[in-house]
């Protein structure tokens, strides 16, 4: 797979599959926000001039925008999020355990080929 767009495809979720895919995502929310909440207070510990205020607010819009682009949970676009997320190390293959292996593989090949692209850009 080269590109994510494989994704568009009519992926269908059983119930207990939507369970275990709404847990991940908000694991990996979970992580990622917390992430960025201490790297927000690591920042305001080091603030010693007025105008490093304006660096922690710009981390955090930054931050508050990179999330609401990324954690869109919509099952017809979800194996290409968790591939994002995977390949950005906020989701974990433990996260997956209940999906069916073939989405599970979907979505590890589609980290991989982010990383490989990634790379290359490099």
């Amino acid at each position: 797979m080269d590109s994510l767009e494989q994704f568009r495809n009519n992926v269908r979720w059983t119930a207990a599959e939507k369970k275990v895919a709404r847990k991940a995502f908000e694991n990996a929310l979970e992580r990622h926000l917390s992430a960025i909440t201490a790297e927000a207070k690591r920042m305001m510990a080091n603030v010693t001039d007025p105008s490093d205020l304006w660096q922690v607010e710009a981390y955090l819009t930054e931050s508050r925008k990179t999330v609401d682009r990324m954690y869109q949970f919509r099952y017809s676009d979800l194996l290409r999020v968790f591939s994002i997320l995977m390949q950005d190390e906020w989701l974990k293959e433990a996260d997956l355990v209940g999906l069916q292996p073939e989405k599970i593989a979907d979505i590890t090949r589609g980290a991989e080929s982010l990383r490989r692209i990634l790379a290359d850009q490099e």
